[in-house]
C-alpha cells in the first residue's frame, strides 16, 4: 500500500483491501448504526421544536429536549470519529446511513475507487474516481491476478 502521510492518500490492491475489510466492517457497522439512530432521533427532536417558538423555562419539557439536543451533538461527534478513523486507514467513507466506503485503486492504469457496502461479503465493484456507486463496474471483468496491484501487468 502506498500510503502519503501528508493527505492520507492509500492506494490499495484488492488483497490489501479486503484484508482490511473485517476492521472497515465494524466500524462501518458501528458507524450506521449510530448514523440511523441520529437521523431518527433528529427527525423526532425537529417535530417536537416545530411546535415551540423557543423552550422557554415553563415549557415541562424545555430540560428535556435541551438534553436530547446535547445527546444528539455528542453522538455526532461519535460518527465524525468513526468517520476519521476510516479516514485514518486511508479508506474513504461515502454513507454513513448505507454503509458505503471506496478504497483508492488503480484499474488498467487509472486512479479508480474500489467500492465496498456495508452486507457484501468483499469487495467485487470499482468506479471512476469521481463516480458514485451507481455507476460501478465488476472486478471480474477488469483486475489482473490477485496477488499483484490492481492495474499491474
Amino acid at each position: 500500500m502506498t500510503v502519503q502521510h501528508g493527505d492520507r492518500r492509500c492506494i490499495f490492491t484488492l488483497d490489501q483491501a479486503n484484508a482490511m475489510l473485517p476492521l472497515v466492517r465494524a466500524i462501518v457497522s458501528d458507524l450506521v448504526g449510530l448514523a440511523h439512530q441520529v437521523s431518527d432521533r433528529w427527525e423526532r427532536l425537529s417535530c417536537l421544536l416545530a411546535d415551540r417558538e423557543w423552550l422557554a423555562p415553563s415549557d415541562p419539557y424545555a430540560e428535556e429536549l435541551v438534553q436530547v439536543g446535547e445527546d444528539l451533538e455528542r453522538d455526532r461527534r461519535r460518527l465524525q470519529e468513526y468517520v476519521d478513523e476510516l479516514i485514518d486507514l486511508g479508506v474513504e467513507p461515502k454513507s454513513a446511513i448505507e454503509g458505503l466506503v471506496d478504497f483508492p485503486a488503480m484499474v488498467q492504469g487509472r486512479r479508480v475507487s474500489l467500492c465496498w457496502k456495508l452486507g457484501e461479503p468483499e469487495i467485487r465493484y470499482w468506479h471512476e474516481i469521481d463516480g458514485e456507486y451507481e455507476d460501478r463496474h465488476t472486478l471480474a471483468t477488469s483486475t489482473p491476478p490477485q496477488h499483484q496491484p490492481i492495474g499491474a501487468a
